[in-house]
């Protein structure tokens, strides 16, 4: 097995960039309605890829498919089963999935505008980005052609709030650092600290993983390639590798209720303007200018070059700083493999067998850099003159030890790091569960006494529509197009 070097020209840019110059965009659903000419409008869309530019891009165009469009496009099922299943049924496929998401109540996929039956399951979307001044004249000019093969369910508008999120915090700080260069070692080993610099094969299918190891992806015999469109796999030299250089694309369309979260904390600080901004700041787990409340420190971490996120939280396990049940803390726990503790094989033996009891007791929530998110969201609505919130978008090349690990256990869980009876305060719903345990409650521990408690949180955010998408390399975007040989 040899390592191949990083083909950039079959990698989607949106992988690589965040586009944050390109202020303008939106996200077209479409449905096919005549296989042959979607294909055609595939085989020659303007897609973007992941290499650079002596000048940065003025337009971008990313293309991502669903299970259903794959059949819809005519792939071959058993090439479709060559993908993972969460993929394959899709988010909205059962309510058992929708619990673990934490999609009930208004959340619930049933009140979906799209993404939420099979009828309103896009098959495909066009992912359209561009500098103000160029967007709708080379929005129709890229798009010229796709009503043949397509018809349009919706057009996700976005905003540009200028770095910040519908409810007032600055956004978009934290995500992290691929390791394009290959460097390094991509195997099964304990790492003691915590790291930013994630494997290739964490956001991209055919390359290593943080474990060693490469993702399940449709593999095929040479034969079904015989123009060699695809690359070959690294791990399976003779096989045409369609997964490589792709990556999975959640979507998800998060309705804030900006309204509604900010009179909810004034009703708990009757109105005081300092403790509204601590309450509020205590909950995300950052100030609203982006500074963690753990305070910015000299830590070096691996991968991260932003000052505001040289920081854990080994100094803070009871969450005096920030509480352990802050947004930002769930979602990015900044852990290692094992709990913190002096050096040496002694020491390493009493954390990892279990005889230390410090570190058992820190020992709650899994190693961070297995369960890391590509985030490239876009926020949408302009507060308070219209309905707003984000249209999130994560990649990953495992869809459940990424994001519905970290939506159902670090976020929508209630036990996260020993907590009890909470979800997130910010994105949970805070629905009673089935057995009748309330998750409405949000604790801020305090140096001595009881931990302050804040009951009766409503549901800030609500699910609209939502799906996995498959986000192809170039080439093998140039495979589907051709239909099956």
């Amino acid at each position: 097995m040899t390592d191949q070097p990083v083909d950039y020209e079959d990698i989607q840019g949106l992988v690589r960039f965040g586009y944050r110059r390109l202020t303008q965009a939106c996200f077209l659903l479409l449905r096919v309605t005549n296989p042959d000419a979607a294909r055609a409008w595939l085989a020659q869309a303007p897609v973007t890829s992941a290499t650079k530019r002596e000048a940065p891009p003025e337009t971008a165009l990313h293309i991502a498919i669903t299970s259903a469009g794959l059949r819809a496009l005519g792939v071959a099922e058993d090439i479709v089963e060559g993908f993972s299943s969460e993929f394959i049924v899709g988010m909205s496929s059962d309510s058992s999935r929708a619990r673990r998401l934490g999609d009930l109540g208004p959340s619930d996929p049933a009140h979906w505008q799209w993404g939420g039956s099979l009828d309103t399951m896009p098959h495909v979307m066009v992912m359209l980005y561009a500098v103000p001044a160029e967007f709708d004249e080379w929005g129709r000019h890229a798009m010229s052609g796709a009503e043949e093969g397509f018809e349009q369910i919706a057009c996700l508008t976005t905003s540009d709030l200028d770095g910040v999120e519908p409810f007032g915090f600055a956004d978009g700080i934290s995500e992290p650092t691929i390791d394009w260069k290959r460097d390094r070692p991509a195997r099964d080993e304990e790492l003691s600290d915590y790291t930013n610099l994630s494997c290739l094969g964490e956001y991209l299918l055919g390359y290593p993983n943080e474990y060693g190891e490469y993702t399940d992806r449709p593999l095929l015999d040479a034969l079904r390639d015989p123009d060699a469109i695809l690359p070959r796999a690294e791990d399976a030299p003779e096989r045409a590798d369609l997964g490589r250089n792709g990556s999975y694309l959640v979507l998800r369309q998060l309705q804030q209720d900006v309204e509604g979260f900010w009179g909810f904390i004034d009703e708990q600080v009757q109105g005081d303007p300092v403790r509204r901004k601590q309450l509020a700041e205590a909950m995300v787990g950052r100030t609203m200018e982006g500074e963690p409340l753990m305070g910015r420190t000299n830590e070096a971490i691996d991968g991260e070059d932003d000052p505001r996120n040289t920081f854990t939280y080994r100094s803070d396990t009871e969450g005096l700083r920030c509480p352990v049940g802050a947004h930002i803390r769930r979602s990015n726990p900044r852990n290692a493999d094992l709990p913190p503790g002096p050096p040496g094989f002694i020491s390493w033996a009493a954390r990892t067998l279990g005889f230390d009891a410090d570190a058992l007791a820190n020992d709650l929530v899994s190693s961070t850099r297995f369960h890391r998110l590509l985030r490239r969201g876009r926020e949408y609505g302009v507060p308070p003159l219209e309905e707003t919130g984000l249209h999130f978008i994560c990649l990953g090349a495992n869809i459940a030890r990424q994001f519905e690990f970290v939506q159902s256990a670090w976020l929508s869980g209630l036990r996260f790091a020993g907590s009890r009876d909470e979800s997130d305060p910010l994105i949970g719903n805070h629905q009673p569960r089935e057995d009748g345990t309330a998750s409405d409650t949000f604790s801020m521990p305090v140096p001595s006494g009881p931990d302050r408690r804040v009951c009766g949180l409503p549901q800030f955010v609500a699910v609209v529509g939502g799906a996995y998408f498959f986000l192809p390399g170039l080439r093998a975007l140039r495979y589907l197009s051709r239909g099956q040989p």
